[in-house]
């Protein structure tokens, strides 16, 4: 709240102050971006939306306090009221593949990767599932993992889908939709398919699953570069691509290898997500690096691919996923926790600087009142 006893402001002028307040993804001001809404000019009281790409905004607080301060320190304003509101955009689907499937009620699908197994590659996708969820989007996550699915065990998620008029309607859990082979398979019972079934039942999940709208569909990508992962990333419409590794060098080959196949795919890399970078020790807080240090890094460096972030290891994690509570949802102050939060505001971000990017991203027109 701001006050001020002099002269009453002018639309003009609140939104050349607003002109100067940049949005440090897309590198334009609020005003020209079409992110102001609503305003509204009753004497010295000043009103107005600030509508972003993504309810995940990492810096949405700071760019709310920069408004504040700004229209605040007008001659003549009385209050400043600003609400931060979010419209998710609909990304181009990237790819060439003729045979794509559309999700029309779907604006980002995202694939989570990571090239090899046991890098947490499943931890993180229900993670920042949980994190978009949380800050408001609407989310999905499709287990495409269909020989080793643990999506439903991670999210306790225990029902099965429904069959209705020929769709599969997802389970819902943490207010995320999910479809998973786990729900199908029989208890402690192997899927033993060639590649061929594969290959159907994924583009099942795709065309024959009644998503709805969604913000964000996370694709939890089996490892490695075969078949079934070269079936999502020519089948499905993709917005980018997220690539999970471990800092050490075992790990980061088959990273290469999975960011590799997006890029000959013509898929966009939204970034690297180091997992289990170091863990801090509950007794005497010194910080070990287990897996050596920076793979990450020099992964990104080497790849030029945005390093999204690192996150450490943390016995809650495992403890949650077993548990089917993910740490975002049951401890989410916690240092894991608003890391993942953080991440997952940096991977909206990536997706508006790629519409930005490639002309996708249209600004709407200023409103007030």
């Amino acid at each position: 709240m701001f006050w001020n006893s002099k002269e009453n402001v002018s639309e003009k002028q609140v939104l050349k102050v607003l002109g100067e307040v940049l949005d440090p993804d897309l590198k334009k001001d609020i005003v020209s971006l079409g992110f102001v809404k609503n305003l509204a000019v009753k004497g010295g009281d000043i009103q107005f939306d600030v509508e972003l790409t993504t309810p995940a905004c990492p810096v949405k607080e700071e760019l709310k306090a920069e408004c504040e301060k700004k229209v605040g320190a007008l001659e003549g304003v009385k209050s400043v009221s600003v609400n931060m509101t979010a419209n998710v955009r609909k990304s181009t689907p990237q790819g060439t593949a003729p045979g794509r499937i559309s999700l029309p009620g779907v604006k980002n699908v995202v694939a989570v990767a990571s090239g090899k197994g046991g890098v947490g590659k499943s931890t993180v996708t229900i993670n920042l599932a949980v994190a978009l969820a949380q800050a408001g989007a609407k989310v999905g996550i499709l287990d495409a993992d269909i020989y080793g699915p643990s999506v439903p065990l991670m999210m306790g998620a225990t029902e099965k889908p429904m069959n209705q008029d020929g769709r599969i309607h997802p389970v819902e859990k943490n207010g995320i939709k999910i479809m998973s082979m786990g729900f199908l398979a029989k208890d402690g019972q192997p899927v033993i398919w060639r590649g061929p079934m594969v290959h159907g039942v994924l583009q099942q999940f795709l065309s024959q699953v009644e998503w709805g709208d969604l913000d964000y569909l996370l694709i939890d990508m089996p490892p490695g570069t075969g078949d079934a992962q070269l079936t999502i990333s020519q089948t499905a419409p993709l917005s980018g691509a997220i690539i999970v590794t471990t800092p050490q060098e075992v790990s980061l080959i088959d990273a290469r290898k999975g960011l590799m196949m997006f890029r000959n795919v013509s898929v966009p890399i939204l970034g690297v997500i180091e997992n289990m970078a170091s863990f801090s020790c509950p007794h005497c807080k010194e910080i070990s690096h287990i897996f050596r240090h920076g793979g990450g890094n020099r992964i990104a460096e080497e790849m030029k691919a945005p390093l999204l972030g690192s996150i450490p290891i943390d016995p809650l994690v495992a403890d949650s996923g077993d548990l089917g509570a993910p740490i975002v949802a049951t401890h989410p102050d916690s240092a894991v926790g608003m890391r993942y939060k953080r991440l997952a505001g940096d991977v909206a971000a990536q997706l508006s600087v790629l519409q930005a990017q490639s002309g996708g991203f249209q600004p709407t027109s200023l409103e007030w009142h």
